[in-house]
């Protein structure tokens, strides 16, 4: 860290002095790192840093490591500063994020300050959750639905999510030719024409959530993807990301009938009043498109990947029979 981000962490946050570092992890394809610093002569005993710096050569875990990959990335950082910067705050408790103390910029390089949610009670990571587990996250997902539901993204990605298919050109072109391909842009459309749109996580994997210690409750990290669409497209995610195929076939229902319930009981929290029985199905129609979506992100990137089983296809089967009606 040079001079002017280490006087910049020191001045926000009222620190005599920055005691120890500890790198939480590296950014994806060398982009930075989320560095955890201990604090002396502040009321804050600690704060996380994003700081991101922009590599001379790129790389790419998947070899993707294209100018319009590199374009994405910068942007992502750009739209995450400003979530940070003047969306955070709108989030409750129900929807808990990190506080953002401050962000900067200068040459090449960037930096958010936030609080730590370690300290705050949120210091468990999940790779893998039970039902009540998915539930809280869903909890939250449902609040920050509720919260956003009819704003305009302004600032932040027009289309949420990192694989939406307007960023995403290289990956369709890679995919074998089929069912799926023809109806790429048909699911792109139905997602995006959706009446009732709210602001999306936009990549709302279990790796992205922070377990209090009293199991009660769950904060969110990483809004680099956060943008405008349809609420289902965190929910698959989520799904996708921590629980098994047979979970997923047998849990669905149950599932999905808990998110709406909390999301309808956010809606009256934050007061917007809804023809909820309309957005309900909308929404419920979108969830075998939303599947079916990231489906075909993953053929063109990924066609090895875990979460291309049978019951990825069976939804993707009926989101094309949807679609050709």
């Amino acid at each position: 860290m040079n001079k002017y981000f280490r006087d910049f962490v020191l001045n926000t946050t009222g620190a005599t002095a920055i005691s120890s570092q500890q790198i939480i992890q590296t950014l994806w394809s060398g982009y930075g790192e989320i560095v955890r610093v201990e604090l002396s002569g502040s009321d804050l005993s600690s704060a996380v840093l994003k700081y991101i710096v922009l590599p001379a050569e790129t790389a790419h875990p998947r070899g993707w490591n294209t100018d319009r990959s590199h374009a994405r990335k910068i942007k992502s950082y750009a739209v995450e500063m400003r979530w940070y910067h003047e969306w955070s705050v709108r989030c409750g408790e129900r929807c808990r994020v990190a506080r953002c103390y401050a962000t900067t910029a200068a040459a090449g390089e960037s930096m958010i300050v936030l609080e730590d949610l370690d300290a705050a009670g949120f210091s468990l990571r999940k790779s893998e959750l039970d039902k009540a587990g998915v539930k809280l996250c869903l909890c939250w997902l449902a609040n920050f639905h509720a919260t956003f539901m009819g704003v305009r993204p302004e600032g932040l990605w027009l289309t949420g999510t990192y694989w939406h298919l307007e960023t995403r050109p290289d990956e369709l072109a890679a995919m074998a030719e089929g069912d799926l391909k023809k109806v790429a842009v048909a699911l792109d459309e139905r997602l995006n024409n959706c009446r009732y749109q709210t602001l999306v996580h936009g990549d709302a994997k279990v790796d992205n959530f922070c377990f209090a210690t009293n199991g009660q409750a769950v904060a969110a990290v990483d809004f680099q993807y956060v943008g405008g669409g349809c609420g289902m497209k965190d929910v698959v995610y989520l799904l996708g990301s921590c629980l098994s195929e047979r979970q997923c076939k047998q849990w669905q229902h149950e599932l999905l009938g808990y998110y709406f319930v909390e999301l309808k009981q956010a809606l009256e929290i934050v007061n917007k009043p809804l023809e909820w029985d309309r957005l309900k199905a909308e929404w419920l129609s979108m969830y075998a498109i939303a599947w079916t979506d990231f489906y075909r992100f993953l053929l063109g990137w990924m066609p090895s990947h875990r979460k291309i089983n049978p019951y990825t296809e069976s939804l993707a089967a009926e989101a094309i029979a949807t679609l050709n009606q």
